[in-house]
């Protein structure tokens, strides 16, 4: 037994399963954890492992329902879901001409057979280290499967001692879990969360900005720099420090007067300060680490330490002699720097072991940003993607990521939005970069060292500043419906992101809508990774709508469901969707707060009745797990002559939210004659009411949490029938082209006429090249291409 402290020791009390559902042999062990999970280990010398290990925190299910028909040489299981045959005491390998001669298990209803040794080639995979698509790539087998299966091997990751150190497995061991669910792959998830530990609720302000650009930054410049974010209006929450040197050293003499003041600094501002370190292994001889351990470890024959991650007297001595003194100073939180992929399995214990010293902290709730370690990666949030190209195929890439991210329930994935490093800067990548990132679960901002990397706002021109800083301050408004649906994450394993191919199968192979997702509950996204037509100076992006009706979450255009779209977008618009009846809250806290807001807007969209539960907490601690949260429900009411949102009085801990709040209430596309009455209980009261657009917006003051609100709003055909006409596009398109106003007439008497077949139309496009209404070839190759979307729709 080895002492680390509390904080890591562990129990089996409460964690093995039902013994009825284990059936042992002398070398083989089946445990049915599931009607979908079922635990395979096989052994030599029959010895078997009851430990929990860097994968596996429970295995204690509910007693699941099954069959067993039993012999002296078969055992036969059946489930809902599975049918599972064994030849008792023969190894799970099978031969090579039979590879499931002794062990085989059915999907029901279905001819889908998993073996032991299956290719699963079907299985849609993890990305799971690098965004680049190089040799540095890995890829992870994920739980997502067309065949309705999964395994995963557990055999090799480490057993945890009650005492919380870490020890190898026994080689040639089988120990694998195999998940079939034929089509419910969220139930999948469900198994594998209550096999692994469901995610953390991340702190709220690890919803903001991260700023993580790799300048050694001194405090003067820190506090320019912070300055600087709050005199451009760019909001930042944390900001990352890369000091750690090759030596594996933090430098605080040579850079900073006093840490301490700059940490006090900067959590005024709002701002965690979190410190970038690198993988160790090995402290070298002469350096002040190295002379702090040696009285403690043992040194090689150059002086050197190496770093032993199995070895509980190593990393006690490197929590507590290296990682405690900067924790004492305040660093909030680490990004761990992995040298290659090799080191994967180090990095693993590594964050286990800084995650769970975290623990120790103040009631804290720990970040440990790194790559993906390949084993139980969603407990240990955040992953990094690592450098990418600063160009438009890495930005197409992230997608795909963090879709396949989805596939192992990982939803806190983090890129540098920008680029990384090499490349050329270009405004229009980066406002789509940063379109991307406030519509993904981490919005990072970093790349190399260097001025010339502009991930600054301020350096660009007006126009992609502008752009660029409104979208950075949409994500802090959208901040309270992000934290709602990592608590869904949290507390029911329901990934943030969703790929559209889990209900739509047949888009996964079609690169115009495979990268398409449902950020959250009421959100669905379709990321332009594209250079615009610098004609039309618009992107010309290609979309799917899923089934339902859908309105543009920007200009509030009603699309229907179930249907391709061609879509023309500038540099300041986003497709991003909401579906009918959703109810979006959003904070309209004062800059750079991420805290549970005073004022709050919502946004309700027309067309369904639908309901929303806003959940809010401290955002920091762990005392949610001691019910000091809060849930507020919104309902909302559609009828096409009366819309009626509700707001039920907070339920939980109220002293997380003032007594009284502010409501800026937004009904979407709905006329400004419409009436509305406003209700605290049943006594009416004041509001505002105003139009903005085609909206209309309600405005109540200081209304208390404890009673519940009620707004009416009531007319004849109340809402906008905003249905998106592609004939509006084309206008707007033909209307911003530098041409004569005498021959944008004549290409709209064209375009949209009557009378003109498709055909004929091109014949009239191509005329305009001579005679009295010239236009050049860009514009005639322009309008042509147009005509083709016309005709599609």
């Amino acid at each position: 037994m080895y002492d680390l402290g509390e904080h890591f020791k562990t129990t089996l009390e409460n964690k093995l399963p039902d013994t009825s559902c284990v059936f042992k042999g002398n070398k083989y062990r089946i445990t049915v954890l599931t009607e979908r999970l079922v635990r395979l280990e096989y052994s030599n010398n029959g010895v078997f492992t009851d430990n929990l290990t860097q994968l596996v925190t429970n295995r204690n299910f509910k007693k699941p329902l099954f069959k067993v028909e039993e012999s002296n040489s078969l055992l036969r299981i059946t489930t809902n879901y599975f049918v599972l045959e064994y030849v008792k005491e023969k190894n799970f390998k099978g031969t090579k001409l039979s590879p499931m001669s002794n062990l085989k298990i059915s999907l029901v209803n279905s001819d889908k057979i998993w073996y032991y040794g299956h290719p699963e080639v079907r299985n849609f995979n993890l990305s799971a280290y690098k965004l680049k698509n190089d040799k540095d790539r890995l890829i992870q087998r994920s739980l997502y499967s067309l065949d309705g299966f999964a395994s995963i091997d557990d055999s090799k990751s480490a057993i945890i001692n009650v005492d919380g150190t870490l020890q190898e497995r026994p080689s040639n061991n089988i120990d694998i879990y195999v998940f079939l669910y034929n089509n419910d792959f969220y139930r999948c998830l469900t198994d594998y969360f209550d096999l692994t530990g469901y995610p953390p609720l991340i702190p709220r302000d690890a919803l903001g900005n991260w700023w993580c650009k790799k300048e050694e930054y001194n405090d003067e410049e820190i506090a320019h720099l912070v300055k600087k974010f709050k005199d451009e209006d760019v909001p930042i929450s944390l900001l990352v420090l890369n000091n750690w040197n090759k030596e594996n050293e933090f430098i605080f003499k040579d850079k900073y007067k006093n840490i301490k003041d700059i940490i006090e600094f900067l959590h005024i501002k709002n701002i965690k300060l979190g410190l970038s370190i690198d993988d160790p292994i090995v402290f070298k001889n002469n350096t002040n680490i190295n002379l702090n351990l040696k009285n403690y470890l043992p040194v090689d024959k150059d002086g050197n330490i190496p770093f032993n991650v199995y070895d509980p007297r190593t990393i006690d001595a490197f929590l507590k002699l290296v990682i405690h003194p900067i924790d004492n100073i305040g660093i909030d939180f680490y990004s761990i720097n992995t040298i290659d992929k090799n080191h994967l399995d180090r990095l693993a214990i590594i964050k286990h072991y800084l995650y769970n010293d975290r623990l120790r902290l103040q009631n804290i709730r720990p970040i440990i940003s790194a790559h993906n370690p390949t084993i139980a990666a969603h407990r240990y949030p955040v992953l990094y993607a690592g450098e990418a190209l600063v160009d438009w195929n890495s930005l197409k890439h992230i997608p795909e990521f963090n879709l396949s991210a989805s596939n192992m329930g990982i939803s806190f994935y983090s890129h540098d939005f920008g680029g990384s490093k090499g490349g050329i800067e270009d405004s229009e990548l980066f406002i789509r970069y940063i379109q991307l990132g406030v519509f993904s679960p981490i919005l990072r901002i970093g790349s190399e060292s260097g001025k010339y990397y502009k991930r600054e706002p301020w350096k660009w021109t007006l126009k992609p500043r502008t752009i660029v800083k409104n979208f950075l301050n949409l994500r802090y408004k959208l901040i309270p419906y992000i934290y709602t649906e990592a608590y869904k994450y949290h507390k029911y394993g329901k990934p943030i992101i969703e790929p559209i191919y889990y209900r739509y199968p047949s888009l996964y192979d079609d690169a115009n809508y495979n990268s398409n997702y449902y950020f959250g509950s009421n959100f669905y996204v379709s990321p332009i990774v594209t250079k615009k037509d610098y004609i039309m100076n618009r992107v010309i992006h290609k979309l799917f709508i899923p089934e339902g009706i859908w309105y543009d979450f920007f200009n509030g255009k009603k699309y229907s469901g179930n249907k391709k779209y061609v879509s023309f977008y500038r540099d300041h618009e986003y497709p991003v969707f909401v579906k009918a009846g959703s109810i979006i809250p959003m904070s309209l806290n004062e800059f750079n707060d991420t805290k549970v807001p005073s004022s709050i807007e919502l946004q309700v969209f027309p067309g369904a009745s639908n309901t929303y539960s806003i959940y809010e907490d401290d955002g920091n601690t762990f005392n949610y797990k001691n019910g000091d949260y809060l849930i507020t429900n919104l309902e909302f009411l559609y009828k096409k002559n009366n819309y009626s949102l509700t707001i039920l009085p907070v339920s939980g801990k109220k002293s997380i939210v003032p007594p009284t709040r502010n409501y800026k209430i937004v009904f979407k596309d709905t006329k400004p004659d419409a009436k509305v009455t406003s209700y605290v209980g049943s006594n009416k009261v004041d509001n505002k009411s105003y139009k903005d657009g085609d909206d209309l917006v309600v405005e109540l003051e200081n209304i208390s949490t404890s009673a519940q609100l009620t707004v009416v709003c009531s007319g004849e055909n109340i809402e906008i029938d905003a249905i998106r006409i592609i004939n509006e596009d084309i206008v707007s398109i033909i209307s911003d082209l530098p041409i004569k106003t005498v021959v944008k007439q004549r290409i709209d008497s064209i375009m949209f006429s009557d009378k003109l077949t498709t055909a004929k139309k091109r014949i009239e496009i191509r005329k305009l090249a001579h005679g009295k209404d010239y236009l050049e070839r860009k514009y005639i190759d322009l309008f042509l291409k147009l005509l083709e979307y016309i005709s599609e729709v």
